[in-house]
């Protein structure tokens, strides 16, 4: 087993190697693609972190609004429980006063039977039965006042002019039986044996059970809670003010939607402050009274805003961060790239004379022979040296030696002109020139012009008075490449035709053409 892991070990090793160093190719070839890609993902991740924070925001918003609800549906479940277990005790007390019976006895026995046990809870302000003038006939707790009326009283009216009323609740007024304290009235109709008005059943309830209700709600720091009516009454409101009871505020824009539908939650901006608050409400079942939780805006938002300014800030000093990184080593990369490159192409040019050397040569003669062989194409090479270049540099030094070499490669570079074609210097006072798709007279054509083009140039050194004439012999070599040959075929038949030029007294080529070549047969 041992034997067996190593080397799947080794190999997955060596594949991990191969595949960092393909990567590190890849990045080092492309350095803007470093930056870019550095860009890319820092906008990513501000991208993706800036919508997790929207998200945040969405989700403090909705997290609000359930909370409202919640506590919009804790209060009206109380006030239903309240109005419903009052209007129980309402119901009791018309029944006892419409039975005639209940008169006859005496005045502890009827106050038990007519006030249940109920009408003592704490949030009532009084349990009392009124006759058809308003005058208080029944007390629950026994204390009448004949000098008081009670007729004028909404609760009152309302029931004397509707004999289907059912359960009314009042608007909130001054108690006149109880030291002026806030209260609104629930009763209902008291009719005689022949379906007339007898009076009213009324139950009070204390505004400050009210109130109580909605100081133990959190809505923030500026949030507002309260109780009206439907008319639009304020019967209770948190933050709480002396002259909020009773107030209308049925011509604020934030409590027109309120009246609208039985339950809901919007934004707006109240008409009392200005402050912007999240408004959710709800409608007390089978009542007027419209409870509503409104924390402000800003108070919501106010913890998703601290977090967002640190983690957008973080973000974007990371991503800042790393498109910085990116670009410099993007720009270190290039500049890598860039010495490489002038490295490549040192180490491929002829310092001299600025032309490419042997190395180009051979990579370019390889690419154009399989280029030719390919598409059938005539491939010429011409071989060209300096005549006599050795005694001319022993006679007047290197130095004027150089200047030929860089006159003579001027002249040869300035001839050829083609971008396919390849000048190069050879090594020592010898040059080759590539020409992919040039049959032979062609070849010979452009040999014969550099000829001509370096015996024009005319070079005076020391004190002579006699011009010096550099000459070159060219050898030319023309073949269509062919299986089982090669290029280097090619540039020594090149070369062989140098010397022929060479031997028959220099500053002359030597490329006869005979006819068309047949593939494969090299000619000159």
């Amino acid at each position: 087993m041992g034997y067996q892991v190593l080397p799947l070990r080794w190999r997955w090793r060596k594949s991990l190697r191969q595949s960092a160093a393909a990567m590190s190719r890849a990045v080092g070839n492309r350095p803007f693609a470093t930056g870019l890609a550095g860009t890319l993902i820092a906008a990513a991740m501000a991208v993706l972190t800036f919508a997790t924070l929207l998200s945040g925001r969405y989700d403090a918003l909705e997290h609000a609004r359930e909370t409202s609800e919640s506590l919009v549906s804790i209060i009206s479940s109380d006030l239903e429980r309240t109005v419903e277990t009052s209007d129980l005790s309402l119901q009791s007390i018309v029944e006892g006063a419409e039975r005639s019976d209940i008169w006859q006895l005496p005045v502890d026995v009827r106050q038990s039977v007519m006030f249940d046990r109920a009408t003592t809870a704490g949030y009532l302000g009084g349990a009392y039965l009124i006759d058809a003038e308003g005058k208080v006939l029944a007390v629950q707790d026994g204390k009448l006042n004949p000098n008081v009326r009670l007729n004028d009283r909404d609760y009152f009216t309302e029931q004397a002019r509707n004999p289907s009323l059912g359960l009314f609740i009042s608007h909130p007024y001054r108690s006149r039986l109880r030291a002026n304290d806030w209260s609104i009235g629930l009763s209902r109709r008291i009719n005689r044996a022949d379906g007339s008005f007898g009076g009213i059943a009324l139950l009070a309830i204390r505004i400050d059970y009210l109130q109580r209700l909605v100081d133990r709600v959190n809505a923030g720091r500026v949030g507002s809670v309260f109780v009206v009516l439907d008319d639009g009454t304020l019967l209770a409101r948190k933050p709480f003010s002396q002259t909020d009871t009773g107030a209308n505020i049925a011509a604020s824009p934030t409590f027109h939607q309120m009246t609208s539908q039985q339950s809901g939650s919007y934004v707006a901006q109240s008409s009392r402050d200005g402050v912007s608050r999240i408004f959710t409400f709800a409608r007390v079942p089978g009542t007027p009274l419209i409870v509503a939780v409104a924390p402000a805006y800003d108070d919501v938002l106010q913890p998703w805003r601290r977090r967002s300014l640190f983690v957008g800030a973080l973000t974007l000093g990371f991503g800042a961060a790393l498109v910085l990184v990116s670009w410099c080593l993007a720009f270190a990369l290039r500049g890598k790239v860039e010495a490489e490159a002038e490295l490549t192409r040192l180490a491929a040019t002829d310092p001299l004379t600025g032309l490419g050397n042997r190395r180009v040569l051979d990579r370019r003669l390889d690419e154009e022979w399989r280029r030719a062989r390919r598409l059938g194409t005539a491939l010429s090479v011409l071989f060209i040296d300096i005549d006599h270049f050795k005694l001319f540099n022993d006679t007047y030094g290197h130095a004027a030696g150089d200047e030929v070499l860089a006159v003579v490669a001027e002249c040869i570079a300035s001839t050829v002109r083609r971008p396919v074609d390849t000048v190069v210097r050879y090594g020592g006072e010898e040059f080759a020139v590539v020409l992919p798709d040039t049959p032979g007279p062609g070849a010979a054509k452009v040999a014969e012009k550099i000829r001509a083009t370096v015996e024009a140039v005319k070079l005076v050194r020391h004190s002579s008075t006699q011009d010096e004439r550099v000459t070159v012999s060219v050898g030319c070599a023309t073949c269509l490449p062919a299986d089982g040959m090669t290029a280097l075929a090619l540039l020594a038949a090149a070369d062989e035709r140098l010397y022929a030029a060479k031997a028959a007294g220099r500053n002359r080529i030597r490329s006869v053409v005979e006819g068309v070549a047949t593939r494969g047969t090299l000619y000159s």
